[in-house]
Protein backbone atom coordinates (compact mmCIF):
# COMPACT_ATOMS: atom_id res chain seq x y z
CA UNK A 1 0.00 0.00 0.00
CA UNK A 2 1.35 3.43 -0.94
CA UNK A 3 0.56 4.90 2.47
CA UNK A 4 2.93 2.36 4.08
CA UNK A 5 5.76 3.06 1.67
CA UNK A 6 9.03 3.81 3.39
CA UNK A 7 8.02 2.22 6.71
CA UNK A 8 10.12 -0.47 8.32
CA UNK A 9 8.59 -3.96 8.11
CA UNK A 10 8.24 -3.96 11.90
CA UNK A 11 6.25 -0.73 11.77
CA UNK A 12 4.06 -2.08 8.97
CA UNK A 13 3.16 -5.03 11.18
CA UNK A 14 2.50 -2.67 14.09
CA UNK A 15 0.33 -0.53 11.81
CA UNK A 16 -1.92 -3.51 11.09
CA UNK A 17 -2.10 -4.55 14.75
CA UNK A 18 -2.84 -1.04 16.04
CA UNK A 19 -5.58 -0.54 13.44
CA UNK A 20 -7.24 -3.75 14.56
CA UNK A 21 -6.90 -2.74 18.21
CA UNK A 22 -8.59 0.58 17.47
CA UNK A 23 -11.42 -1.17 15.64
CA UNK A 24 -11.90 -3.51 18.59
CA UNK A 25 -11.39 -1.14 21.55
CA UNK A 26 -12.49 2.28 20.24
CA UNK A 27 -10.18 4.08 22.72
CA UNK A 28 -6.44 3.97 23.38
CA UNK A 29 -5.11 5.81 26.44
CA UNK A 30 -1.62 7.04 27.20
CA UNK A 31 -2.18 6.47 30.94
CA UNK A 32 -2.64 2.74 30.35
CA UNK A 33 0.70 0.96 30.66
CA UNK A 34 -0.52 -1.76 28.30
CA UNK A 35 -1.53 0.76 25.62
CA UNK A 36 1.05 3.54 26.04
CA UNK A 37 3.35 2.31 23.24
CA UNK A 38 0.36 2.08 20.89
CA UNK A 39 -0.67 5.62 21.78
CA UNK A 40 2.75 6.98 20.80
CA UNK A 41 2.76 4.85 17.63
CA UNK A 42 -0.54 6.48 16.62
CA UNK A 43 0.87 9.94 17.34
CA UNK A 44 3.86 9.15 15.13
CA UNK A 45 1.78 7.84 12.22
CA UNK A 46 -1.41 9.82 12.76
CA UNK A 47 -1.70 11.02 9.17
CA UNK A 48 -1.25 7.57 7.61
CA UNK A 49 -3.54 5.92 10.15
CA UNK A 50 -6.16 8.63 9.64
CA UNK A 51 -6.06 8.19 5.88
CA UNK A 52 -6.30 4.41 6.08
CA UNK A 53 -9.17 4.39 8.58
CA UNK A 54 -11.01 7.07 6.60
CA UNK A 55 -11.18 4.64 3.68
CA UNK A 56 -13.13 2.31 5.98
CA UNK A 57 -15.47 5.15 7.02
CA UNK A 58 -13.87 5.87 10.40
CA UNK A 59 -12.49 9.06 11.88
CA UNK A 60 -9.39 9.11 14.05
CA UNK A 61 -9.74 11.62 16.88
CA UNK A 62 -6.69 12.47 19.00
CA UNK A 63 -6.88 14.55 22.16
CA UNK A 64 -3.31 15.10 23.31
CA UNK A 65 -4.46 17.08 26.35
CA UNK A 66 -6.24 13.97 27.67
CA UNK A 67 -3.74 11.56 26.11
CA UNK A 68 -6.56 9.67 24.39
CA UNK A 69 -7.16 8.36 20.89
CA UNK A 70 -10.74 7.62 19.87
CA UNK A 71 -12.09 5.94 16.76
CA UNK A 72 -15.52 7.16 15.67
CA UNK A 73 -17.79 6.28 12.77
CA UNK A 74 -19.75 9.23 11.34
CA UNK A 75 -21.88 6.77 9.36
CA UNK A 76 -23.01 5.06 12.60
CA UNK A 77 -21.79 1.62 11.53
CA UNK A 78 -20.33 -0.99 13.88
CA UNK A 79 -21.47 0.68 17.09
CA UNK A 80 -21.59 -1.19 20.36
CA UNK A 81 -24.99 -0.80 22.03
CA UNK A 82 -24.81 -0.58 25.80
CA UNK A 83 -27.57 -2.03 27.93
CA UNK A 84 -29.35 0.36 30.24
CA UNK A 85 -27.41 -0.53 33.38
CA UNK A 86 -24.12 -0.45 31.51
CA UNK A 87 -25.02 3.10 30.48
CA UNK A 88 -25.96 3.98 34.05
CA UNK A 89 -22.63 2.67 35.38
CA UNK A 90 -20.81 4.63 32.67
CA UNK A 91 -22.66 7.79 33.69
CA UNK A 92 -21.91 7.19 37.37
CA UNK A 93 -18.23 6.75 36.62
CA UNK A 94 -18.20 9.95 34.57
CA UNK A 95 -19.72 11.87 37.50
CA UNK A 96 -17.27 10.27 39.94
CA UNK A 97 -14.41 11.17 37.60
CA UNK A 98 -15.38 14.83 37.80
CA UNK A 99 -15.76 14.72 41.57
CA UNK A 100 -12.44 12.97 42.17
CA UNK A 101 -10.48 14.96 39.58
CA UNK A 102 -11.18 18.21 41.40
CA UNK A 103 -9.26 16.83 44.38
CA UNK A 104 -6.20 15.74 42.35
CA UNK A 105 -3.33 17.26 40.42
CA UNK A 106 -3.31 17.01 36.63
CA UNK A 107 -0.84 14.12 36.63
CA UNK A 108 -2.60 11.96 39.23
CA UNK A 109 -4.78 9.01 38.24
CA UNK A 110 -8.47 9.03 39.11
CA UNK A 111 -9.25 6.00 41.27
CA UNK A 112 -12.65 5.05 42.70
CA UNK A 113 -13.83 1.98 44.57
CA UNK A 114 -16.91 -0.16 44.17
CA UNK A 115 -18.42 1.41 47.27
CA UNK A 116 -18.38 4.79 45.50
CA UNK A 117 -20.35 3.26 42.62
CA UNK A 118 -22.89 1.63 44.96
CA UNK A 119 -23.45 4.87 46.84
CA UNK A 120 -23.97 6.92 43.68
CA UNK A 121 -26.29 4.29 42.18
CA UNK A 122 -28.52 4.34 45.23
CA UNK A 123 -28.54 8.15 45.29
CA UNK A 124 -30.05 8.14 41.78
CA UNK A 125 -33.01 6.15 43.23
CA UNK A 126 -33.52 3.87 40.25
CA UNK A 127 -33.91 1.00 42.68
CA UNK A 128 -33.92 0.78 46.44
CA UNK A 129 -31.07 -1.73 46.33
CA UNK A 130 -27.91 -2.15 44.32
CA UNK A 131 -27.87 -4.18 41.11
CA UNK A 132 -26.68 -7.75 41.46
CA UNK A 133 -22.96 -8.50 41.43
CA UNK A 134 -23.03 -10.30 38.07
CA UNK A 135 -24.67 -7.36 36.29
CA UNK A 136 -22.17 -4.94 37.80
CA UNK A 137 -19.18 -7.15 37.04
CA UNK A 138 -20.31 -7.58 33.42
CA UNK A 139 -20.77 -3.82 33.04
CA UNK A 140 -17.26 -3.16 34.34
CA UNK A 141 -15.90 -5.84 31.98
CA UNK A 142 -17.54 -4.12 29.00
CA UNK A 143 -16.16 -0.71 29.96
CA UNK A 144 -12.72 -2.23 30.51
CA UNK A 145 -12.78 -3.61 26.97
CA UNK A 146 -13.09 -0.06 25.65
CA UNK A 147 -10.26 1.27 27.82
CA UNK A 148 -12.55 3.39 29.97
CA UNK A 149 -11.64 1.70 33.25
CA UNK A 150 -9.05 -0.70 34.62
CA UNK A 151 -9.67 -2.79 37.76
CA UNK A 152 -6.82 -2.70 40.26
CA UNK A 153 -8.23 -5.52 42.39
CA UNK A 154 -9.35 -8.95 41.27
CA UNK A 155 -12.48 -9.36 43.40
CA UNK A 156 -14.89 -6.62 42.35
CA UNK A 157 -17.58 -7.77 44.77
CA UNK A 158 -15.65 -6.09 47.61
CA UNK A 159 -16.68 -2.55 48.49
CA UNK A 160 -13.05 -1.43 48.62
CA UNK A 161 -12.10 -2.93 45.22
CA UNK A 162 -10.57 -0.13 43.14
CA UNK A 163 -10.88 1.03 39.53
CA UNK A 164 -8.73 3.44 37.56
CA UNK A 165 -10.91 5.78 35.49
CA UNK A 166 -9.11 6.69 32.29
CA UNK A 167 -9.39 10.13 30.71
CA UNK A 168 -11.13 8.44 27.76
CA UNK A 169 -14.33 8.65 29.81
CA UNK A 170 -14.34 12.39 29.04
CA UNK A 171 -14.70 11.57 25.36
CA UNK A 172 -17.11 8.67 25.84
CA UNK A 173 -19.50 10.83 27.90
CA UNK A 174 -19.12 14.47 26.99
CA UNK A 175 -20.68 17.25 29.06
CA UNK A 176 -23.82 17.49 26.94
CA UNK A 177 -24.27 13.71 27.17
CA UNK A 178 -24.50 13.83 30.97
CA UNK A 179 -27.67 15.93 30.86
CA UNK A 180 -29.25 13.58 28.33
CA UNK A 181 -28.25 10.55 30.38
CA UNK A 182 -29.79 12.06 33.52
CA UNK A 183 -33.01 12.64 31.58
CA UNK A 184 -32.99 9.02 30.45
CA UNK A 185 -32.40 7.78 33.99
CA UNK A 186 -35.19 9.98 35.28
CA UNK A 187 -37.53 8.47 32.68
CA UNK A 188 -36.81 4.93 33.87
CA UNK A 189 -36.93 5.96 37.53
CA UNK A 190 -40.46 7.28 37.03
CA UNK A 191 -41.57 4.01 35.48
CA UNK A 192 -40.96 4.58 31.78
CA UNK A 193 -40.11 0.88 31.62
CA UNK A 194 -40.34 -1.98 34.04
CA UNK A 195 -37.15 -3.19 35.70
CA UNK A 196 -37.10 -6.29 33.48
CA UNK A 197 -37.42 -4.27 30.30
CA UNK A 198 -34.86 -1.77 31.53
CA UNK A 199 -32.33 -4.52 32.18
CA UNK A 200 -32.52 -5.57 28.55
CA UNK A 201 -32.76 -2.17 26.85
CA UNK A 202 -29.96 -0.90 24.65
CA UNK A 203 -29.23 2.60 25.81
CA UNK A 204 -26.06 4.32 24.67
CA UNK A 205 -23.52 3.53 21.96
CA UNK A 206 -19.76 3.44 21.68
CA UNK A 207 -17.70 3.85 18.49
Amino acid sequence: MDMLEGMLQRDKEEFTRVCNRLLSNCFICKRSEAARADYYFIIKYRERLGQFLAVLGYRLEINEEYGVVQLTNPLNYNRWNLKLFESIILLILRILYDEKKRELSVSEEVIVNMGDIHEKFLSLKIRDKMMDKTTLRNAISTLRRFQLVEPLDRELSNEDARLILYDSILMAVRVEDIKLAYEKIEHYRKGGKSSEEADESEADQLA
